[in-house]
């Protein structure tokens, strides 16, 4: 295989694959070490209990929490376990393994109305803080929904941090999509008047703008936000809006954290979680779904353009614990 090269900003150049792996193979393969971090622990907790007991549900929460599931979410999956299982006159403790999934599927549904911005007509805001591929996530986003059809607009208004307007304008380059772009420096808000301007006068199906992430300083953060938030209200009246927050999903407990802070100062539609692959703490989706009950839309498990992946519960849920599905799924 090619070395995957890089540009200046350090990120991937898309390279042509001779055959791509389906979905559910790239996540599996994206969430082994989280996988092996659960599993492992979890076989031998099913194999080391010979009955159900206060102390069986006690070393299973532990596993979940070492995770980076939570401590909240495991302590409300293990709940919903204990019902089960009394339920269903469970006796045996490796009949608890797909009681145990299933309640964690039931946990992070994700809701029929979850991706209704693909078929409005829709301003997206997409936050979270330096370094978590929050400006990638745009570029992917457009990507794929230009792949479905939709007419695309980015607009640059993160022009704080250095780089990052060359960087999405080459992203728009990679994706084939539009962008409106100014100057480093500037007011961002500026930014989303002229896209939004532009948005309604090419009559853009969806327009994805990139922000600031600056939240050591929640004031101005806040600020600049609703500033924007003020700016679409006042010029697309009635356009469907979405706020995305970005985070990595390789610091664990800490992107938990940063969605907590964004949430009060944002109302928050949705969550992409980046860099899942190649990270022990995957079930982080777990937690913040589970926390803030806001849903994780979207996740990243490899670099390339269409590694950015709707989030589908049941295949995360599955490849996290190793679940089989047919062929026929894995090609899917």
């Amino acid at each position: 295989m090619a070395e995957q090269l890089y540009d200046r900003f350090g990120e991937p150049i898309p390279m042509d694959e001779p055959k791509k792996q389906g979905l559910f193979g790239r996540l599996k393969e994206g969430l082994s070490k989280t996988r092996n971090n659960i599993v492992a622990g979890m076989d031998q907790v099913f194999a080391g209990f010979t009955t159900i007991d206060d102390e069986f549900y006690e070393e299973l929460e532990e596993i979940l929490v070492m995770g980076d599931i939570g401590v909240n979410a495991a302590g409300s999956i293990i709940e919903r376990l204990k019902d089960a299982v009394k339920e269903q006159h469970i006796h045996q403790p490796e009949d608890c393994r797909k009681l145990l999934i299933d309640s964690i599927k039931e946990q992070m549904q994700v809701g029929e109305t979850a991706y209704e911005f693909e078929q409005k007509q829709s301003v997206v805001m997409v936050i979270g803080v330096n370094g978590v591929g929050k400006t990638t996530t745009v570029g992917k986003l457009a990507s794929k929904l230009k792949s479905e059809n939709k007419r695309v607009l980015m607009a640059a208004a993160d022009t704080f941090r250095a780089g990052a307007i060359e960087q999405l304008v080459e992203w728009s380059n990679r994706a084939g999509v539009e962008i409106i772009a100014g100057t480093e420096g500037q007011d961002p808000a500026s930014i989303v008047f002229d896209a939004v301007s532009a948005a309604k006068a090419r009559n853009v199906d969806v327009l994805l703008c990139d922000t600031a992430g600056r939240l050591h300083n929640k004031k101005n953060l806040m600020n600049e936000l609703e500033k924007m938030n003020r700016i679409i209200d006042r010029e697309f009246p009635g356009v469907h809006r979405e706020n995305l927050i970005v985070v990595d999903g390789t610091t664990g407990q800490n992107a938990l954290n940063q969605a907590r802070e964004f949430a009060q100062v944002a109302d928050l539609t949705g969550i992409v979680i980046t860099k899942l692959d190649g990270t022990a703490k995957g079930g982080i989706a777990v937690a913040i779904q589970s926390e803030l009950q806001i849903p994780v839309k979207y996740i990243g498990v490899g670099e390339g353009i269409d590694d950015l992946q709707k989030f589908d519960p049941d295949s995360f849920v599955n490849a996290l614990f190793d679940v089989s599905l047919s062929e026929e799924d894995e090609e899917a």
